[in-house]
């Protein structure tokens, strides 16, 4: 167990600026991520440094300062505080921690490759693709090795999700089928993908999004 806090993200000033660079400006969003901060402050000065009870004080102050971030979609930081916040969750152990934060890694990078794409920048918005599939395969795979079965479930949908919305419809379906066994609405064996049927969507449309599972 660590004896020091992890450092903030090398670039954590910019949680002051948009996506675009420009001044963040006053408003709920922005007083969500002053009391984010503020509670990661707090949480990086307790005294309880290495402890199982301060570790999951730190992932839980790093995840909602992402999550103010991404909500003004400063995506870049967001993903930094994340990947903090997964340092922490390895140290407490367990694998469903873990799953979800990959699950988060993986939708901010991919609402930072759609920014970048909308922005002209198609080398960022590649290079924040490849890391949400990277994010979400990982997701996957950490699915398989969670206590609950209905969070199995719910990864495997999120991380579908977002390889659906990267162009990887056939790893998006597969997914989605693997949650649909743990259902029990499907069949472990299941026939290879039809990818006319698949670019469709209509054996999956009935789907809950897997974002209003979470």
């Amino acid at each position: 167990m660590p004896t020091a806090t992890l450092a903030r993200p090398a670039d954590h000033r910019a949680a002051g600026l948009s996506a675009d660079g420009a001044a963040l400006a006053d408003g709920i969003a922005r007083e969500a991520l002053r009391d984010a901060m503020q509670q990661l402050s707090q949480a990086e000065q307790a005294d309880r440094i290495g402890d199982a009870g301060h570790a999951s004080a730190m992932c839980h102050a790093l995840t909602e300062t992402a999550r103010a971030l991404a909500g003004l979609h400063a995506y870049g930081p967001a993903e930094s505080y994340l990947a903090q916040a997964q340092r922490w969750a390895l140290m407490m152990g367990g694998h469903d921690l873990r799953a979800d934060l990959a699950c988060a890694l993986a939708e901010v990078a991919t609402n930072a490759a759609d920014l970048a794409r909308a922005q002209g920048q198609r080398a960022r918005s590649r290079a924040a693709r490849e890391r949400a599939r990277d994010h979400a395969f990982e997701a996957a795979r950490l699915a398989a090795l969670t206590t609950d079965p209905n969070w199995d479930v719910r990864v495997l949908l999120r991380a579908s999700d977002v390889l659906d919305r990267c162009g990887d419809h056939d790893d998006a379906v597969q997914l989605q089928q693997r949650a649909l066994v743990l259902m029990g609405l499907g069949q472990a064996d299941l026939p290879p993908v039809d990818p006319q049927a698949t670019s469709q969507g209509n054996d999956t449309d009935w789907l809950t999004s897997p974002g209003a599972l979470m």
